[in-house]
Order: structure tokens, then sequence, then C-alpha cells
């Protein structure tokens, strides 16, 4: 049996925390319970995107959306394209999406841990610092990718684009804010598919816009926990990863949202929002969160090192650039993405707003 934790100084030994308690694991229990994409549906776990045998990139074999053309059947001998009264056999397109691993990783020093350590729960609170670092940084990366598909001059995605912002010093008002009226016009974008989009991702100052006139309404943690919802503006039960509602949308607020800074003087600053399908964005892993400790004898310190491997993928698209393993940047460049559906097949549109919260101008 372990012992148990020895104290110092209100901490504990960074290899009791991480050797003796499996930490990897909880820590990976925690990043989901924790992460509002994955219990908004955002964003979805999914096998045919880990890539355990290794690799640099996933590649999905897909049979592409099919776009019949209807013969006509008639009494005569030659009925149909063919001329020959029967009916002509069309292709069934195919074609790979392809999914890009990125390679992640960090490391503390157990003077830095130490202060994580220290309470009356130092296991808890290592796990909880860590996944929600962990969930920031995967929902940067996320962002980035999304900048690249929506990208104004080569993303392939951005004809799902709605600009609604006013840009010039004065005169934004709610035709240029997030209303019902404006996920209307965000949904039109994909005809009849646009009812599909049911979770809604947005900058807090968005958000607290929406709140303040009365506009998003939050659940309790039954939502997650499968008991009773009750609704309000919110209400009795509310935390800080409450799922919000708006216009029948779960809501996603996320500060590392894409913004637009003004790049004239006197303009206003523009926020993304995203409406999605829940289901369109999956997660694969090629390994398991790794965390481990060891002793660096040549500086008297106990580390923590944490690396993770994994992707994310919106259906319907594939990463193009001949490098692997890319970082941010090379997300965010429109040029390095295309598609392998028509868009409008891709449930998922971007819209431009302006919020009276945050309507600083550039000087």
């Amino acid at each position: 049996m372990a012992a148990p934790f020895q104290n110092y100084s209100g901490g504990v030994l960074l290899a009791d925390i991480v050797k003796r308690n499996n930490l990897s694991t909880y820590v990976s229990e925690a990043i989901k319970e924790r992460s509002a994409f994955i219990k908004s549906g955002a964003v979805v776990r999914n096998s045919l995107l880990d890539a355990s045998e290794g690799g640099t990139r996933i590649q999905v074999p897909e049979f592409n959306p099919i776009a019949p053309t209807e013969e006509i059947l008639d009494g005569t001998a030659t009925w149909g394209t063919s001329n020959n009264g029967y009916l002509t056999p069309q292709k069934i397109g195919t074609g790979t999406q392809i999914a890009t691993i990125c390679h992640r990783g960090f490391a503390y020093a157990v003077d830095d841990v130490a202060v994580l350590a220290a309470g009356e729960d130092p296991m808890g609170h290592i796990r909880n610092q860590i996944a929600d670092a962990i969930n920031k940084l995967n929902s940067a990366r996320l962002f980035s990718l999304l900048d690249g598909l929506f990208g104004s001059t080569f993303g392939p995605l951005g004809a799902n684009a709605l600009d609604l912002s006013k840009g010039a010093a004065s005169g934004a008002d709610e035709t240029n804010f997030l209303t019902a009226s404006t996920v209307a016009r965000a949904r039109n974008l994909l005809g009849e598919r646009g009812e599909e989009l049911d979770t809604l991702v947005i900058h807090p100052s968005v958000a607290y816009y929406l709140y303040q006139v009365g506009m998003l309404t939050f659940s309790t943690s039954a939502l997650s926990t499968g008991g009773a919802v009750t609704w309000g503006g919110g209400g009795v039960g509310v935390t800080d990863r409450s799922i919000g509602q708006f216009a029948g949308m779960n809501v996603v607020i996320d500060s590392q949202v894409n913004t637009v800074h003004p790049g004239t003087t006197g303009h206003q600053k523009e926020f993304r929002c995203y409406l999605i399908k829940s289901g369109t964005i999956l997660e694969g892993e090629q390994s398991p969160l790794s965390i481990e400790s060891d002793r660096n004898i040549l500086s008297k310190q106990d580390v923590m090192s944490v690396d993770y491997h994994s992707a994310y993928h919106v259906m319907g698209t594939k990463w193009t650039n001949a490098a692997d393993n890319p970082a941010n940047s090379a997300l965010r460049t429109g040029s390095n993405w295309g598609v392998t559906y028509d868009i409008d097949q891709i449930p998922m549109v971007e819209i431009f707003v302006n919020t009276p919260l945050s309507n600083a101008l550039k000087s």
C-alpha cells in the first residue's frame, strides 16, 4: 500500500502526486469534465481520428455527398439518358479528409508546482489546474484552425462567413450586435441546413451583452448530469462551467475567441462568433496524455513534464500543407486548408459582430 503524502511547509512531494495517484488518468478525466466544448457537444471524441499505430497525419476516407441526375421513365424503348430504356448508373465519388496531428507539451519545476499543491486537496488542485491549462491551450489551437478555415483571403469556408460589424467609430446598433435576428441571417447562409446549427461559440464581451439584455439563460449543472433542468437568467446552481442557451443553441463562452482589432484609427473591435452543428468538430489522439516526474540532479529540482498528441478535425476539410505538426500560426493560414465537401454541406458559420460592452476605438 502506498505511503501517505509527506507534508513539507504546506506542500507535498511531487513524486507522490504523479507516481502514486495515476495523475495522467485523473487529468484526462478532468479535461473532459471541465471542457465547455466537450460538454456542449461542439467537440466530439471520435476513434476514427485516433492514430495509435503512428504516423504524422490522419486520413479518413469518405464517400462524397451524392447529387444524382434524375431520369425520366416512360413506356418507350428509348427512355433514359442511355436512350436504350434503362437507368444509367452514376458514380459515387470518394475523397479523403486529412487531419494533422499536433504534438504539444510543457514542464514545471517543483518550486512552481508547490504553489499548485498547497491546500487541503493537493491532488485535486493539480488535477484541475493542469486540466484547465490544457483546455486553454487546446482552445487556442482550435480557434487557430477555425481562423484558417474562415480566413477572408484564402480560407476555404470564407463564403460561410457573415460580416455584420460596423468598423466605423460610431453608429453600431442592434443590426451590428449578436441577436436572434442576426443568428437567423447567419443560419440562412446554409439554407435548410441552417436549422442544424445547435452550438454557438462567443467571446465574453458578446455573451455579457446577451446576458445584459436578458437573452442568455443558463441551466443548472443538471444539464450534464442528466437531472431536471432549471432555466433562469443565471439561476440557482449555475457555475462557471454551466452551458448557456441562446436562440435554441448551447453557448460556449471563451475569451480566446478570435477578435479583429481595428487597423484604422477610430474604428471599433470586431468579434467573431461561430455557429456549429454538434459533432462537426472531431477530436482524436495519437497517444494518451502523459505526465511524468523525475529528479534533475544538476539543478537539484524535481520536475514534472506533460505531453499530449492530438488532432482537431472539421468534417469535410483537409490539411493540405506538406509540413506536419504545425504551429498555431500555420493552422491560422487559410491556404493550408482545403475542403472535400461543398461548403454548404459543412454545418458551420462565422459571424462578425460588435458589442456595446467593448466599443473601445483604435487611437
